[in-house]
Order: structure tokens, then C-alpha cells, then sequence
């Protein structure tokens, strides 16, 4: 009979190694065998189970391995794609800065040849102005030309002061041209009493010309040469641009 001590867990293994070769030793051979089947089926089973749980465990570890992967290069990913969107977006910005600073440059460059055409257009007006003969004819030219788009019985004529004796040697020889042009267009006869505004005078520092008035001075036309200028040379951007900036008329 086998010891109940020889089970007991209180035991080192050292004993109960000795307690189980003792009682090997006092039973039966046939008693022996079922002992050492029994033992061996114990064993079986517990290697059984502890693979099948070693198996289970090492599939539910490489099944949170895989989530953990698959969650990182999803992390990963949506980060690249943000980066490359924020990339991109900086791209374009920088793109749209870049051409829009080169368009203003263009156009402020454009602007810069065109200013100049009208500073030497006007130093030249300056000194054509300065021959007596072309500026009163000039001057009569721009009164007529005031005078047939007012209609007007009565128009005073305003100038710089220091060009009233040129203004005023030109009146009559405008109403003259006038009454000529209307009856010519026309057949009627119309005459204009003009007369030199005394009181309100042209800047100093415009290139001259005149500025014509009517109904106490509800009704202006402004021939002066700058305004002439002005128009001319609006009108001529588009020309302009076409022969200085290869071909461009906008």
C-alpha cells in the first residue's frame, strides 16, 4: 500500500521522488503498470493541453499582432496622405504666389514703360508748345472743336494766365472757323459770342489748352492738352503694347 504522504504537496520533489521509487518498490508488478499507464496518460493529456494552449495562444497573439500592424499602417498611411496633401497644397500656393507676383511685375513694368512714353510725350508737347505760330493755331483748333459740341450762343473760355493774350488773339478766328463749319454741315447760319474768364484760370503747371464753359459754368469742356494727352494715349495702350511687348494688346 502506497503512503498517502507520498501526494502530498508539502513535499520537495527530492522526497517524493524517493517515497515513489520506495512504493514502486513494495508493489506488484501488476499494480506497477497500471501506475506507470495511469502517470503516462496524465502526462499525455497535459502535454496535449498545454500545446493546444500553447497553440491558442500563440494563434491570439499573432492574431493582435496582425491588428496592431494593419492599425499602424493605417496610421501610418492617413499620415503620409495628410503630409502629401498638406505638400501639395503649399505647392500650389507657392505656384499661384509665384505667377501672380511675376503678372504684377509685368504689369507694373508695363505700366513703368508706358509712364515714360507719357513723360517724354509731354516734354515734347513742351517744346512744340514753345513755337508761337503751331500754338495758336493748336489753341483756335481746340476752342472750334469745344464750340461745335456745346451749341451755344454764349462760351467763355478759360486758360493758364500766363497764356490770355495767346487765348484771346485766337477768339475771333474761332468764332470765324465756327460759323464756317456750322453753315458748311448745316447751310444755317449761327454765330457764338466768346469771351476770355478772367476769374477762373488753369493751373500753372498744365501744358495749357483751354477749357470751355456755358450756363454759368454748368456745361464744361475740357480741351486742355493734358486731357488730350490723357485720351491719346489710352487710347493708343493697346498699340502700344502690341509693338513694345511682343504682340500684346490687353
Amino acid at each position: 500500500q502506497i503512503p498517502l504522504g507520498a501526494f502530498s504537496p508539502r513535499l520537495d520533489a527530492r522526497a517524493s521522488r524517493s517515497l515513489a521509487v520506495r512504493a514502486a518498490m513494495d508493489m506488484p508488478v501488476e499494480t506497477q503498470k497500471q501506475v506507470d499507464g495511469m502517470i503516462f496518460h496524465i502526462l499525455s493529456e497535459a502535454k496535449d493541453k498545454a500545446e493546444e494552449i500553447n497553440a491558442k495562444a500563440l494563434q491570439e497573439f499573432n492574431i493582435e499582432k496582425a491588428k496592431v500592424v494593419k492599425a499602424e499602417k493605417e496610421k501610418i498611411m492617413q499620415e503620409y496622405e495628410r503630409k502629401s496633401k498638406n505638400l501639395d497644397t503649399e505647392r500650389a500656393i507657392a505656384r499661384s504666389t509665384a505667377i501672380n507676383k511675376s503678372r504684377l511685375e509685368k504689369i507694373r513694368a508695363r505700366q513703368d514703360v508706358i509712364m515714360q512714353i507719357a513723360a517724354d510725350s509731354k516734354e515734347r508737347l513742351t517744346v512744340e508748345l514753345k513755337v508761337q505760330a503751331k500754338t495758336k493755331e493748336f489753341i483756335t483748333k481746340l476752342i472750334v472743336q469745344g464750340m461745335l459740341m456745346l451749341l451755344e450762343d454764349k462760351v467763355q473760355v478759360r486758360c493758364r494766365a500766363a497764356d490770355d493774350a495767346l487765348v484771346t488773339s485766337c477768339l475771333p478766328v474761332a468764332q470765324e472757323q465756327y460759323a464756317k463749319a456750322i453753315a458748311a454741315e448745316t447751310g444755317a447760319k449761327k454765330s457764338c459770342e466768346l469771351s476770355l474768364d478772367k476769374e477762373t484760370k488753369l493751373p500753372a503747371g498744365c501744358l495749357g489748352g483751354v477749357v470751355l464753359a456755358c450756363q454759368a459754368g454748368s456745361i464744361v469742356i475740357d480741351n486742355t492738352v493734358d486731357s488730350r494727352m490723357g485720351l491719346v494715349l489710352e487710347q493708343a495702350k493697346p498699340t502700344i503694347r502690341r509693338l513694345l511687348f511682343h504682340g500684346e494688346a490687353n
